[in-house]
């Protein structure tokens, strides 16, 4: 019953100082700094494993029809690509005022499965600034911008300028995208 007592009490000092810090104003919000490192883990963290339990069971369709994957190619391009880049594409502005930083899809696509792809692209990701696309598109939708992140990873420049020629946009305004 003591320890009990102990512990309770400590839970409540946790509480009142966690409060004390809370409305204390000291904890910078701002999108400038970097989230501490123990912070950043624990966000992450809990995002991957959210994302796995959330994506059991989602059935994954056919992704490799070409139309589908230009599809949502012209997606990615329109919505994507000033937050997460594309072969050939360095940087944007509105990407360097983002924290945390949104990952290069190149890069870290192939990291996720297209059910866990799916279940970001369709829901988004809370504290990250990813959208819910899922509130503006069809599920067919988002499966296509799935399909065309599954073929991201190893994409050179040149081959995502031919999608983008093929898409009937070639004048490099992808620097400029939102």
């Amino acid at each position: 019953m003591r320890c009990l007592k102990i512990v309770a009490g400590l839970a409540v000092v946790a509480v009142v100082a966690g409060l004390g810090i809370l409305y204390s104003g000291i904890v910078d919000v701002g999108a400038t700094q970097p989230h501490h490192a123990l912070t950043r883990w624990l966000l992450h963290t809990g995002m991957k494993e959210s994302v796995r339990h959330h994506a059991e069971g989602i059935t994954v369709p056919p992704l490799y029809d070409p139309q589908m994957v230009m599809e949502g190619f012209r997606h990615y391009r329109e919505m994507c690509v000033g937050c997460h880049l594309a072969p050939g594409i360095k940087d944007s502005e509105i990407r360097q005022g983002l924290m945390p930083r949104p990952p290069r899809l190149q890069l870290a696509a192939e990291r996720w499965k297209p059910a866990q792809l799916f279940w970001i692209v369709k829901h988004g990701v809370r504290m990250t600034a990813m959208p819910a696309w899922g509130n503006t598109h069809s599920d067919a939708k988002i499966w296509a911008i799935v399909a065309f992140l599954e073929k991201l990873p190893g994409m050179t420049a040149s081959q995502y300028e031919q999608m983008n020629q093929a898409a009937g946009h070639g004048d490099g305004d992808e620097e400029h995208a939102h």
